[in-house]
């Protein structure tokens, strides 16, 4: 079960001294307060256009959250795990290890989708701590197991399978292959396994965070465990590390928009240049913030998202489980109609200052970012961290 414990590693702590790295602790930070600020608008009606996701085909700035956090998964794993693959004697241990968080957090994933109502008949199965889950699972044994070659040819190969799987299978029921929501190869697999009972309530045909997608979100991970290994490498300058990081993230994102023309970039379908795109722009972050934090030392302006950066499970379950809490609690809105206590909230003491309804819906995602932020300071000062 999830501890509270003082002065603990952040995730993933499955070693008992990882090497730690600022930048990462801050990169992660930034990802989780960027996830909790589109997650959260004051109203969902009114949202500046790069705090939304693509309608479809297409990358806007929110949608590169979510494959940001999964790329740094993979690079957490590897400095946990790197002492224990050099030791072969201790991987039986840690596998298990390894087996027992990826199912804890997938049973968080699925506990937040049970909340408040508990109703297991329509409960959404895919979801996002879900697909963490299995892309922590899935690239923590390929580190273990494999070299960095065979790492780099897995990525080829799901990218590649990835692309023939959703571009040339037909799709059983609809005809030839297609990328549309409801009848693409990933969507009628979601509907055959799962039922569509429990997948995206918005949708019941297709899931963001299906079964195939997984694939691909694996791709991600591993630009993760790529990066991280290079940054590990004793025989390196930290200068030249840097420089052929950003030099990799440059050719990896190129290559996803080369690649746009014949397979659109897409997050619901996680496709396989959308991988390169996002996954290029990570490592490119990663190495500004390896630069930075680690080579300079410059970590005055650090503190606020290494608040959020080692307690980042923690924040996004409480966000969502305290949203939906609130929600249960029913007052009268502004037009005399009942709404939730959140929205109600925001209706009182938030809209009315601001003439544009936009910016009223933004204030009110910062402010909660700002308020989580001093429970995370409060605890971080404390020394507590939340391992899973």
């Amino acid at each position: 079960m999830p501890t509270l414990s003082a002065a603990a590693p952040a995730v993933p702590a499955l070693t008992s001294r990882p090497v730690r790295l600022v930048s990462l602790d801050v990169f992660r930070g930034l990802t989780v307060m960027a996830m909790i600020l589109v997650n959260n608008p004051g109203d969902w009606g009114h949202i500046y256009p790069p705090f939304e996701h693509a309608a479809w085909h297409g990358c806007t700035p929110t949608d590169l959250i979510f494959p940001f956090f999964l790329f740094i998964v993979g690079v957490s794993l590897v400095y946990a795990l790197d002492g224990a693959k050099q030791l072969s004697t201790a991987q039986n241990a840690v596998i298990w290890r390894v087996l027992r968080r990826a199912a804890v957090i997938f049973g968080l994933g699925l506990f937040l989708a049970l909340y408040p109502k508990f109703d297991f008949s329509a409960v959404r199965i895919p979801g996002v701590l879900q697909r963490i889950a299995l892309v922590f699972l899935g690239c923590s044994l390929v580190f273990l197991k494999t070299g960095w070659r065979t790492q780099l040819g897995l990525l080829a190969a799901l990218l590649l399978g990835y692309a023939v799987l959703l571009q040339l299978v037909p799709v059983p029921g609809f005809g030839p292959a297609n990328l549309e929501p409801a009848t693409n190869l990933g969507a009628w697999l979601d509907r055959l396994l799962l039922g569509e009972a429990h997948l995206w309530n918005q949708s019941k045909t297709w899931d963001p965070e299906g079964l195939l997608g997984t694939l691909p979100a694996l791709s991600t991970g591993l630009l993760g465990v790529l990066s991280a290994q290079w940054l590990r490498r004793p025989d390196r300058e930290p200068a030249a590390k840097v420089a052929w990081l950003f030099v990799a993230a440059g050719v990896v994102t190129v290559l996803g928009l080369l690649w746009e023309p014949w397979f659109p970039i897409n997050k619901a379908l996680w496709t396989s240049p959308y991988v390169l795109y996002t996954g290029g722009l990570a490592m490119a972050g990663l190495a500004a913030l390896y630069w930075i934090c680690d080579v300079r030392g410059h970590r005055a302006w650090t503190r606020p998202a290494v608040v959020y950066g080692v307690n980042a499970i923690l924040v996004f379950s409480l966000s969502v489980v305290l949203s939906r809490t609130f929600a249960l609690f029913r007052l009268p809105g502004p037009a005399g109609n009942p709404v939730g206590l959140k929205e109600w909230l925001y209706e009182w003491g938030i809209a009315p200052y601001f003439a544009d309804p936009r910016a009223a819906s933004l204030a009110g995602a910062v402010l909660l970012v700002l308020i989580w932020l001093g429970v995370l300071s409060w605890m971080y000062k404390k020394g507590i961290v939340w391992k899973v």
